[in-house]
C-alpha cells in the first residue's frame, strides 16, 4: 500500500492566519493554482482511490489534483481539520494576535500541552482519531496493494504521520506542512517507511510559512 499524504492548497484563511479548525473554508486563487502544478507533477502516480477529508478545501484539493482521472474520492470525518471550537476565524498572528489565550502558542511548541477552548479538541484526540483512520486501512484486505491519495489539513496529517511513525517523536516535524506539501508512505505487511515528507511540486519560492512567528 502506497499512501500520498496531501495537505490542502492555500486559503485566504491562511494567508490571514486565521485559525480554520472545521470552518469550511474553500481555496483560494492561489491555493487552487497549487494544487493543479501538483497534479501535473503527479499524472503518472496511478492513484486508485483517493480519501479527503470531508471540508472544501481538502476536497477541492483533491479533485483538483485527480482532474481528468475517473478516480473516486471518498470523504472520512476521522481526518478533518482539528476543531479550535470558539477561536476558530481568530488570527493568531503576534502582529495581529486575536486570540483570547496567552497559551495558544503551546499548540505549536508543546501541542500536547495545549488547551483548547470551549468546543474545540485537544491534540490527543486529533492523534486518536486519525490512529483509528489508520489502523482500518491496515486492517482492510483490500487496501493492501492500492495507491491512496489521502487529502487533509496540517495538523491532522501531522496526527496521521504521528501514527505511522509509532507515536514517537516531534509531532510537528518542526513546521507546519506547507500547503499542497505531500508526505509518502509506503507500507508492507503492516511497517511503514517513509520516502518522503512534506515534499513539494511547485517552485520552492512560492513556500509560505503562515506560522513561523509562533514560539
Amino acid at each position: 500500500m502506497k499512501l500520498y499524504i496531501l495537505r490542502h492548497g492555500e486559503t485566504v484563511w491562511n494567508t490571514e492566519g486565521r485559525l480554520q479548525g472545521m470552518a469550511d473554508i474553500e481555496l483560494n486563487e492561489n491555493g487552487i493554482r497549487l494544487a493543479q502544478i501538483t497534479g501535473e507533477k503527479l499524472k503518472n502516480v496511478a492513484f486508485d482511490l483517493a480519501i479527503s477529508s470531508p471540508l472544501k478545501r481538502a476536497v477541492q484539493t483533491a479533485r483538483l489534483l485527480l482532474a481528468g482521472r475517473e478516480i473516486p474520492v471518498q470523504t472520512d470525518a476521522r481526518i478533518e481539520e482539528i476543531t479550535f471550537g470558539e477561536w476558530e476565524g481568530l488570527c493568531c498572528r503576534k502582529d495581529r494576535y486575536e486570540i483570547p489565550s496567552e497559551g495558544f502558542s503551546l499548540f505549536f511548541s508543546d501541542p500536547f500541552r495545549y488547551q483548547p477552548p470551549a468546543g474545540g479538541e485537544t491534540v490527543q484526540q486529533v492523534i486518536d482519531r486519525t490512529g483509528e483512520f489508520y489502523a482500518d486501512l491496515l486492517a482492510a484486505p483490500e487496501y493492501q496493494d492500492k495507491t491512496i491519495l489521502i487529502a487533509c489539513h496540517g495538523c491532522s496529517s501531522r496526527a496521521l504521520l504521528y501514527n505511522i511513525c509509532g507515536r514517537t517523536g516531534d509531532l510537528w516535524r518542526g513546521h507546519v506542512p506547507p500547503n499542497c506539501s505531500v508526505s509518502i508512505v509506503d507500507v508492507k505487511d503492516g511497517e511503514a517507511r517513509l520516502e518522503a515528507v512534506d515534499k513539494i511540486y511547485y517552485d520552492s519560492r512560492d513556500v509560505v510559512d503562515f506560522y513561523g512567528d509562533q514560539d
